[in-house]
């Protein structure tokens, strides 16, 4: 029954349960997949038809998910897992399956790097009873196994040629790769997992210092937000008490000014009033005048003219002409010079708030960086000593191994250390043509300190100094000396050099922008300089 059930259920492209069932016009079920995969080969002929019955659709159908076999589909998939265990260790589409098995694949469960084969539970069972004593190597079950096969001789490669920098078979190394430096795959693995682990400490490491300075940046973020938070409450300390000033200034001004209003204009009626009385007198002058004028009897008009000019009244207004506005305008003036001494008073009532900083260091000790130099980094040329503190330039090749992070060109060297916040060391030159700075972990191993923009380096040479960066050179005066004190600033992006004595004096302070971590550098000019050395003072 569990035949004809499976058989019932089956695609017949396929020969599998059906996934996704779909009908087709004829009755006819089919994986959604396999019929789609099938009419895709048939659309360049522009017919579609049934694969069983062989019966054409114009055009082609729209194909809908049979829900109900689909459900059946199902139990019959649940029911054939649980009769059938085995069915469970058949090979999907991510699975790796068995090299061995013929028909349907089933799962491997290890993979044989020595035999470079795939083995299910069975299988594996037998490769064990068949190669007890050869001690082959299993690992989980891997579909990249053929990269471990040598594609000119097709043998398991398990050698490294370091000369070339690949892996090789048995026949390799005694052909093409003959007299060259090779090693076998584990001695390579366990330098390449020194150099892993180096790495990853160096990512620990560059982790650590990162979140060192996120602590510092989110202290800042803290700070902003304190200082800010304080100025706005200064200020409106500030504007409050201002106000309050100016509002009682108003009123103290508009009653004065209003008091003067009243005097002057007191002023003014008064001469008004008098204006008034001398113009009538004058006019009643002037109609007796006219009166006398008309007699035509000249005793009387000599007797009654001087009558007349017996009367004294003044013939001009006594009346001082001011301008109103000059008494403002000294009210003005006065405001002004009160609220100037206003404003003095009220920024001495109202305590300043200072922008809040991270407390600076009061001495080295408070930002003095321990420089520690890179093995894996040292050009060939140079050997470190005291701790790897030391960096001198040699005559003769001192044959370190490879390593991705080592300058292959130039002697030169970079700390271990990665420097974040703030930092200073100092470093003792020795010979000529010596180069101290910092540069970033990124920087191209073939390149230059100081031609490019990931370093920065200032030239000792014969007692005077040059600064260089990203290949422009800048003379730099100062007093002549062997020690060099050198201080970082990540975050405030600033580079100083300093002359290191009975004092310290300032050579250079670069202003710039930094967007890695940076480490301290070294760097010796080839030529006629042998024996010059660097060395980080543990201060």
């Amino acid at each position: 029954m569990a035949q004809i059930q499976k058989e019932n259920f089956s695609c017949s492209i396929c020969l599998n349960l059906l996934k996704e069932p779909v009908t087709v016009p004829c009755g006819h079920s089919y994986c959604r997949t396999c019929i789609n995969n099938f009419w895709d080969v048939e659309k360049k002929k522009d017919v579609y038809s049934c694969p069983q019955c062989r019966q054409k659709f114009t055009p082609r159908p729209v194909l809908m998910t049979s829900t109900m076999l689909a459900e059946l589909v199902e139990e019959l998939r649940k029911s054939r897992i649980q009769d059938d265990p085995c069915v469970q260790s058949f090979a999907g589409a991510e699975d790796v399956t068995c090299d061995v098995c013929t028909g349907r694949k089933v799962k491997a469960v290890k993979s044989c790097l020595t035999c470079v084969t795939s083995y299910c539970e069975e299988h594996l069972q037998r490769h064990n009873e068949i190669t007890p004593s050869k001690r082959h190597r299993l690992v989980d079950p891997s579909k990249k196994l053929q990269e471990n096969i040598c594609s000119r001789h097709n043998e398991v490669m398990k050698m490294f040629c370091r000369t070339d920098q690949q892996c090789i078979c048995i026949l390799c190394s005694m052909e093409e790769h003959k007299g060259h430096d090779m090693v076998s795959g584990a001695a390579e693995r366990t330098e390449r997992q020194r150099e892993l682990q180096e790495s990853q400490a160096d990512i620990h490491k560059n982790i650590q210092d990162r979140e060192k300075g996120l602590q510092v940046l989110n202290q800042q973020l803290i700070s902003i937000q304190l200082s800010a938070d304080h100025a706005v409450q200064h200020s409106q300390l500030i504007i409050t008490e201002l106000i309050r000033v100016l509002n009682k200034r108003s009123s103290e001004l508009e009653k004065e000014v209003r008091s003067k209003q009243q005097t002057e204009v007191s002023a003014v009626r008064a001469h008004q009033k008098k204006l008034q009385q001398e113009i009538s007198e004058l006019k009643k002058r002037d109609a007796e005048l006219q009166q006398i004028s008309t007699t035509e009897d000249h005793i009387q008009f000599v007797l009654r003219y001087s009558s007349l000019s017996a009367l004294s009244v003044s013939t001009h207004s006594s009346i001082t002409h001011t301008h109103p506005h000059s008494c403002f305008q000294e009210l003005t003036e006065h405001l002004h010079t009160t609220l100037r001494e206003d404003w003095t008073k009220v920024c001495g009532t109202v305590k300043r708030v200072k922008v809040l900083q991270l407390p600076e260091p009061t001495s080295k000790a408070g930002f003095i960086q321990e420089i520690t130099l890179d093995p894996n980094t040292a050009n060939k040329w140079l050997r470190l000593s005291e701790g790897n503190r030391k960096v001198t330039l040699m005559r003769k090749d001192q044959h370190r191994p490879h390593h991705p992070h080592r300058f292959t060109e130039y002697p030169q060297v970079l700390s271990r250390e990665s420097l974040t916040g703030r930092c200073y060391w100092e470093v003792e030159v020795g010979g000529r043509y010596v180069s101290v700075g910092v540069a970033y972990k990124s920087i191209i191993r073939n390149c230059e300190f100081g031609s490019n923009d990931k370093s920065w380096m200032l030239e000792c040479f014969q007692n005077n100094y040059t600064f260089i960066h990203n290949g422009i050179r800048t003379k730099v005066s100062g007093p002549a000396s062997s020690r060099i004190g050198v201080y970082v600033d990540h975050i405030a992006a600033t580079l100083s050099f300093y002359s290191v004595g009975d004092t310290m004096t300032l050579l250079l302070t670069v202003n710039t922008t930094f967007t890695e971590p940076l480490h301290a550098g070294v760097y010796m000019y080839y030529y006629f300089n042998t024996g010059a050395s660097a060395e980080f003072y543990k201060l």
